[in-house]
């Protein structure tokens, strides 16, 4: 069940009722702390205002209104005008029973289910992952499993960069090794990335190098069989080494959700045909350009986007213009997200701009830029290795596994070879996204392996745990999860406090699928954890002397909170384990 939604379509049907404006929103939030209730209405001041009465004298009038007859036990007008709700425990109780029966844990689906194209990780060919990729796939993965979990059509789109004027030095790179016999098809993409920049070396200083380079880009656009074969090596040793680092990160982008540049270039001729039919393309020194009232540069003009250079080569933005385009009208998509960095807010903004004005996207679609910050090191500059070069995602999580390999080893366990190796990898990949994730994703945030590899704090590894320490109280009770039965009753207040926290599951998802702020899943599940370690300590379980109903009415709680750790972890792509 959704709380919030709940309240909010209570709350304005007694506005309306007690005479407020019919526009007037609910304005219903949480309550940050308990003594103003679990959810608190901040609407009354701002409508008493426009009806020019007391605050006061409009709150009573929407209590008297509001129909919550068995969801709230108690009511109370607060200050100038604030209204508090303190819900029923046995309204709460009844939820964690509902959720316990339910295969999505009492998450509601979406009532208008859309069709959601979102575009993210979009690594380049011949390039290996760096951790500028980092935030853009995992940040984009939780927003897709939340979206799909939710009931949503999500289609993901891997933008992989694969075309354009460096694959005519790549390809006459790649020729001269294959005719001194060297093995490239098997190669590793370290080895590429030094096939990279010597292509570029040889680019730079060789004049007959740099022509015969040239001459392929025009082949390889014009379709020449023999530059296609060569050039599609490059894409496949790529994409096997990204799967590697997706599969490894649990990140569930597969090679069947990419969608290169390249597979748009057909369409910009296109794209350039309707753009001028619609009266949107100006010829500037040569080239095609689309001048947008809307943005304008230093001089106070209309500044220019071009779509086509003066030698008929297109851009990166009309292969967006294309994608877009077959997005809205081959996808159907309702709705498009773009996980992308800050830096490139300008060009999407424009991007949009210029499809609206051109039908490419209809006007319902929903046009998304979901910015995210940079990754910083402790010294607040981009992260770096030491030398200054840009570390290889790779790497960075071969160091994840060897620290936590060694925070593990530091603390006393019971586990196996096999399941040490199982938690090292869970407590790894966890940290390193859970770092991520938990900050907002519109600011920049500091990378430090201190901070995310401990067990105390808002970390992957205090929230694995938390989740390993209710395992093992069905462990010590000898029962599964399955032979729990009865009621559930709330008596005690840390039992109240965690089931206020499991039925709100709902709503924050709601929040992270609109908003696609992973963040607010991240602190959510750190409250119910929090919420749980309380419960652990105030109420006995497993305890000598504690009645038969009272252990299974606990359990069940147990039972439901650990279902909801595990599945907001999943939907953060990080991997629970049973032991720790």
């Amino acid at each position: 069940m959704n709380i919030l939604k709940l309240l909010e379509d209570q709350v304005i049907k007694a506005l309306i009722a007690a005479g407020a404006p019919s526009d007037t929103p609910a304005m219903v939030r949480p309550s940050a702390r308990a003594n103003f209730g679990d959810y608190q209405c901040n609407a009354v001041m701002a409508a008493a205002k426009k009806m020019g009465i007391p605050p006061r004298e409009l709150a009573q009038k929407v209590i008297d209104h509001l129909q919550l007859d068995g969801i709230a036990e108690k009511t109370e007008i607060a200050g100038p005008g604030f209204i508090n709700i303190y819900l029923s425990p046995t309204w709460l109780a009844t939820g964690l029973q509902e959720a316990l029966a339910s295969d999505s844990i009492g998450v509601e689906k979406a009532k208008e289910q859309q069709t959601v194209v979102v575009d993210y990780s979009a690594p380049n060919v011949a390039k290996e992952m760096h951790v500028g990729h980092l935030r853009s796939t995992i940040i984009g993965d939780a927003s897709v499993r939340t979206l799909e979990f939710l009931g949503h059509k999500v289609i993901r789109q891997n933008h992989l960069g694969d075309w354009g004027t460096q694959f005519g030095m790549l390809i006459a790179h790649l020729e001269e090794l294959e005719k001194e016999n060297q093995e490239t098809l098997g190669m590793e993409l370290s080895n590429l990335e030094t096939f990279y920049r010597e292509a570029k070396k040889r680019f730079d200083e060789d004049q007959v190098f740099a022509e015969r380079a040239r001459k392929y880009v025009v082949q390889l656009q014009a379709g020449d069989e023999y530059c296609t074969k060569l050039w599609k090596k490059l894409v496949d040793v790529t994409l096997a080494h990204n799967q590697e680092t997706y599969d490894r990160l649990n990140v569930s982008l597969t090679m069947a959700d990419v969608m290169g540049e390249s597979a748009y270039n057909d369409n910009l001729p296109v794209i350039i045909k309707e753009l001028g039919e619609k009266g949107l393309l100006t010829e500037d020194q040569g080239a095609q350009v689309v001048f947008l009232d809307e943005f304008k540069n230093k001089q106070g003009e209309p500044m220019g986007v071009i779509v086509q250079k003066s030698d008929g080569g297109y851009l990166y933005t009309t292969t967006d213009l294309a994608a877009i385009r077959h997005r809205c009208h081959t996808l159907n998509a309702d709705r498009i997200l773009y996980y992308v960095d800050a830096r490139q807010g300008q060009h999407f903004d424009q991007i949009f701009n210029i499809v609206r004005k051109a039908g490419f996207a209809s006007e319902h679609t929903e046009l998304e830029h979901h910015a995210f910050g940079m990754m910083l090191g402790k010294d607040g500059r981009p992260f770096k290795t030491r030398t200054g070069g840009t570390i290889k995602l790779a790497d960075l999580l071969d160091e994840a596994e060897e620290r936590a390999a060694r925070v593990i080893a530091s603390k006393s366990t019971n586990l196996d070879e096999e399941q040490k190796v199982r938690v090292i990898k869970a407590v790894a990949m966890g940290s390193v996204k859970y770092a991520d994730l938990s900050k907002n994703r519109t600011s920049d945030y500091i990378f430090d392996w201190d901070n995310m590899l401990s067990f105390e704090g808002n970390t992957a590894p205090y929230l694995l745990y938390a989740y390993t320490r209710i395992m093992s109280i069905f462990r010590k009770a000898g029962i599964t999860e399955s032979d729990l039965n009865g009621e559930i009753t709330l008596t005690e207040p840390a039992e109240r406090d965690l089931a206020l926290r499991v039925n709100q599951l709902s709503e924050v998802l709601d929040s992270v699928a609109k908003e696609g702020m992973p963040h607010q899943l991240c602190s959510y599940l750190y409250d119910l954890a929090g919420a749980f370690m309380k419960f652990y300590e105030a109420c006995p379980v497993n305890k000598d002397g504690v009645a038969v109903e009272v252990r299974d009415s606990r359990l069940q709680i147990c039972s439901i909170t650990a279902r909801v750790l595990k599945q907001g972890l999943d939907l953060l792509g990080i991997e629970t384990v049973e032991q720790m």
